[in-house]
């Protein structure tokens, strides 16, 4: 009975430790405004359009459209298209639909499921289902040849697709575009890394973020499926696989993951894959104007006739040379007990009552008009004050900056000032108040000890214990670090 009790109580814990950044994730997403393209149907001069509906796994109704080449009596090849990580609607991926389509290849391209996907959890296995319903869809349409239907999957769609392609004897064949070879977390680090380097960061922000956060979200639950394996699914692949990658992919550790995906189709006596880099692309394998850390909306130059020119069976040029991988992605350690998540909402729930509660309680004695026999001494007020004010700041402004670089992949930073950018430099300065605001209520409080009623001492002796917490705590986070 004991046993039970102490796993309900933890499973307790973590369930309000997942609600309480799931709920500051949500109001991030909400407030930060990334576009999207729309689920409205799509609709291009020259090409037959169809608006399609189709039932996913679990009975979830999935709608889409069948973007093909005017009807001319013969039976087209057909694909796929399966999204990357997030929220993805049928606009996104308009520009491929239509390319494909121009060039005779009959394509489907749909909305993602919301019933069981979120930013804290998804399922490959569900959305593989998604993609071979799919694929049973345009195999029954007139035009399109059931032998030459296959799969195009982007980044976290390539690791569906090819676990799609282990399932069913339908998929004809598979193009990946960006696929990673290594685990979802891994990967993530990684990326933090090229995005925060190209923006000039360095130091405490770009350690935590490729370490501390990545594992710290994981072990949260806010990292659904972050240790994946892909390498197995790969391994079971018999179609034949075109591999593509972009030459500025900053986000798939190209060089690694090409060589991954190559020796698990090896392994498993697959002979029939060809891998291309595609120069001047980045993840989407769309062109860049950064060196690969934008996001522009149109296609690399030759892309779209490299896919149609394999999928019809003829030669295809030999590509851009492997890109050089600067750095190599590095696997994430366990957290030790002191990292533990609800150590560190335990930490989070100290500073909220002592940083928040200590002025809410002077303002409801004002309010109340208590008055006490022994009034809390000037110096101790003000000192308290200060430290509440700027261990308040310093948290919230923390919590918030770094739940928007992990919605945001890392990818707008602000201005950078000293190899830090602007808003992590001031959270900084904010920490080193904390920590020299602590000290002076510290040392205020003992030498006013003596004029001080029992309620200002537990209210004090509560901000100065956050206070001394905070210390290890800013060092964890890199708060406190250069």
């Amino acid at each position: 009975m004991t046993r039970f009790s102490r796993s309900s109580k933890t499973a307790r814990w973590k369930a309000l430790w997942v609600a309480v950044l799931t709920a500051l994730l949500a109001v991030a997403l909400s407030s930060c405004g990334v576009p999207r393209g729309g689920g409205t149907s799509l609709s291009f001069p020259g090409l037959s359009t169809t608006e399609v509906s189709f039932t996913g796994n679990g009975g979830v109704t999935l709608h889409g459209s069948v973007v093909a080449p005017p009807a001319d009596g013969t039976a087209h090849p057909a694909v796929v298209l399966v999204q990357g990580a997030g929220p993805v609607t049928r606009g996104e991926f308009a520009a491929e639909a239509e390319a494909f389509a121009r060039r005779g290849i009959v394509t489907l391209v749909y909305d993602k499921r919301t019933a069981g996907y979120s930013s804290v959890h998804r399922d490959y296995s569900v959305l593989a289902d998604d993609a071979l319903a799919g694929v049973l869809l345009l195999r029954a349409r007139p035009g399109v040849d059931p032998a030459r239907t296959g799969i195009w999957g982007l980044s976290e769609g390539a690791w569906v697709a090819a676990l799609a392609a282990d399932r069913s004897t339908d998929v004809s064949f598979l193009v990946t575009v960006g696929a990673v070879g290594l685990s979802p977390a891994r990967q993530q680090a990684w990326s933090y890394g090229e995005f925060l380097q190209h923006a000039g960061v360095s130091g405490s922000l770009r350690q935590m973020m490729q370490n501390t956060g990545v594992r710290q979200t994981v072990a949260a639950g806010l990292f659904p499926e972050a240790d994946y394996d892909p390498v197995p699914s790969w391994e079971q692949v018999r179609q034949p696989v075109l591999a593509l990658w972009g030459t500025l992919d900053r986000e798939a550790a190209p060089v690694e993951s090409s060589g991954i995906v190559r020796q698990a189709l090896e392994r498993g006596g697959n002979t029939d894959w060809t891998i291309r880099f595609v120069p001047g692309a980045r993840h989407d394998l769309h062109v860049t104007a950064d060196g690969g850390f934008d996001r522009p909306d149109g296609l690399a130059p030759g892309s779209a006739d490299l896919v149609a020119s394999w999928i019809d069976g003829r030669p295809v040029p030999a590509g851009a040379a492997p890109p050089q991988q600067d750095r190599v992605s590095s696997a994430l350690a366990p957290l030790a007990w002191y990292e533990s998540p609800w150590g560190q909402l335990g930490a989070l729930v100290l500073f909220a009552l002592a940083f928040l509660g200590y002025p809410l309680t002077a303002a409801v004695r004002r309010i109340r008009r208590v008055r006490v026999a022994t009034r809390t001494p000037l110096p101790t007020r003000g000192a308290a004050r200060l430290l509440a004010v700027f261990g308040a700041a310093t948290v919230l402004g923390w919590l918030g900056y770094f739940l928007f670089l992990v919605l945001t992949a890392a990818g707008f930073v602000g201005p950078v000032v000293l190899g830090r950018p602007l808003p992590w430099l001031v959270l900084q300065l904010l920490a080193v108040c904390t920590v020299l605001a602590t000290a002076r209520t510290a040392r205020v409080s003992w030498l006013h000890r003596t004029e001080l009623g029992r309620g200002a001492r537990c209210r004090l002796g509560l901000l100065i214990t956050a206070g001394a917490v905070f210390v290890p705590w800013a060092l964890y986070w890199g708060l406190l670090r250069p």
